[in-house]
């Protein structure tokens, strides 16, 4: 049963705002906040504690997803992780900011190479020259997802001007080149990250994983292939159906069902 909060102890080595976390945090597992969660003017008077320390606990806690909160929001009890619609092309840039996370990316590489697999993807030759965006998707300070995206250059070059660590790829597009993708398709298959896919995203070897492969089209045309590694601890997916509409669904090469997307937003 929740008992309130517990007393912190000012002679301990522990900072005041890690013994604040780390009761908050007992309280929200024993489900004490499920009707709503208080806000820092309750939480100082709760703990008899500075207005720093209470933001730096509940900003710990948002980094770790226990907690929702953003600039004007009331924070709010968190799942841990974001959540995406299917029937929509991934966008994680939208779906971090819909959960009151700031999103940001540690660009790894933009640079213009080839690459015989993924010509084939976008239907060109092997030869043809690609613009290769890789990069680190993170949500506040928390590394969520692993992002390698190839466009061609003949339509793409433009992008090579581009400050990737705070906006999304499809505004970029429009904005620079003329064109976002309007459909496309994505499979989604659950991997185990390897050694080097998990220092990449602060992950144990061998942790669970989505891993999303998109091909973004522009009238029918693929102009985008994309590959995703997101940590399955902080993302899920979710949809709706109808008696109306139902899933609109395909079947790939190995027979498994596939949801097909509608439609496109940030990425």
């Amino acid at each position: 049963m929740p008992t309130g909060p517990d007393p912190l102890d000012r002679d301990s080595t522990a900072p005041l705002w890690r013994q604040l976390h780390d009761d908050v945090l007992r309280r929200l597992e024993g489900g004490e906040f499920s009707a709503s969660f208080p806000g820092e003017h309750t939480l100082r008077g709760q703990y008899g504690v500075s207005r720093q320390t209470v933001r730096t606990a509940l900003r710990s806690l948002r980094e770790s997803g226990a907690i929702i909160a953003g600039r004007g929001m009331t924070p709010r009890v968190g799942t841990g992780r974001i959540e995406q619609s299917l029937g929509t092309l991934y966008s994680l840039f939208t779906s971090v900011e819909r959960a009151g996370m700031t999103q940001h990316s540690s660009v790894l590489a933009l640079d213009r190479r080839t690459d015989e697999a993924v010509a084939h993807e976008l239907g060109l030759s092997s030869d043809a020259e690609l613009i290769h965006l890789s990069r680190i998707r993170y949500a506040d300070e928390s590394p969520i997802a692993f992002d390698q995206s190839w466009l061609p250059a003949s339509l793409a070059a433009p992008l090579l001007d581009a400050d990737f660590t705070r906006t999304a790829l499809y505004d970029e597009l429009e904005s620079r080149c003329g064109v976002r993708p309007g459909g496309g398709s994505e499979i989604i298959d659950a991997v185990n990250l390897t050694p080097d896919e998990a220092r990449r995203l602060g992950c144990a070897p061998g942790a669970a994983a989505f891993s999303i492969q998109r091909t973004g089209c522009l009238r029918g045309r693929p102009i985008e292939w994309r590959h995703s590694l997101v940590r399955a601890d902080r993302f899920r997916v979710n949809t709706r159906f109808s008696p109306a509409s139902g899933y609109r669904l395909s079947v790939d090469p190995y027979g498994a069902e596939t949801t097909e997307p509608t439609d496109t937003r940030n990425a």
